[in-house]
């Protein structure tokens, strides 16, 4: 049988969520040649439109196969992204403080579930769209973080302790939000597609006053383009 074109590529596990970040490391693991297969988990998040946006460029970029999970995180609570705790709005970002909006341990739950299915499909590759520098106080979106990971993946893999190590790719550790945003953009990527507001609404509209869309509005602006971010109106 002949092999296809997806076939012919290195599998990799993308993390895909539907924001910005994970379509940009997304797209950068395929322009490196990467058959994508897109893993999104609705963990019990109330921005769930972006479960709909990861459909959305999922399918913009080709993916494989994309597969969704429901783990439902919000079952443990003590965060403001999966209960009723208000979602800080228009505050200054201080790096080393952890806001209400962090999920514990969402990120190795996720890497744990790419993992698993990366280690059936016989690849070696997992990307995650984590970055360093406009992170919101994240501890699971640190550097050490993803190195740590990386390091019990290939102790607890059939593929690490045979000597296939598997590595954890963060291509946006290091970039700032408009480093991303014109990388994406070089790679012809529509972020009208995608939602990482935390208070979007069912629409998919963004609120403009939360972490992540000050983030993403610095972003746009530090990189001289317009913003394609949809607003409601509070």
């Amino acid at each position: 049988m002949k092999a296809t074109a997806s076939q012919s590529k290195p599998p990799a596990v993308v993390l895909l969520s539907g924001g910005l970040d994970s379509y940009t490391a997304a797209a950068i693991a395929k322009s490196d040649g990467y058959a994508l297969y897109a893993l999104t988990i609705q963990y019990g998040q109330r921005h769930v439109h972006e479960i709909k946006a990861a459909r959305t460029v999922a399918k913009a970029l080709g993916v494989v196969r994309h597969l969704e999970l429901d783990v439902p995180l919000a079952i443990f609570g003590n965060s403001s992204l999966t209960t009723d705790i208000p979602v800080p709005k228009g505050r200054t970002i201080t790096h080393g403080k952890i806001p209400s909006t962090y999920v514990p341990a969402r990120n190795t739950v996720f890497l744990s579930l790419a993992l698993a299915w990366a280690e059936v499909l016989s690849s070696s590759d997992i990307v995650i769209g984590v970055n360093a520098l406009d992170y919101s106080g994240y501890p699971d979106c640190r550097p050490e973080y993803v190195a740590a990971f990386q390091t019990m993946a290939n102790l607890a893999t059939k593929r690490g302790v045979e000597g296939q190590p598997i590595e954890v790719r963060a291509p946006l550790i290091g970039m700032s939000k408009k480093d991303i945003i014109e990388i994406g953009l070089r790679l012809g990527l529509d972020y009208g597609a995608t939602v990482s507001c935390y208070r979007a609404d069912s629409r998919g509209l963004a609120c403009g006053t939360c972490d992540a869309c000050g983030l993403r509005k610095d972003g746009f602006e530090a990189a001289g383009v317009a913003d394609p971010t949809r607003y409601f109106d509070e």
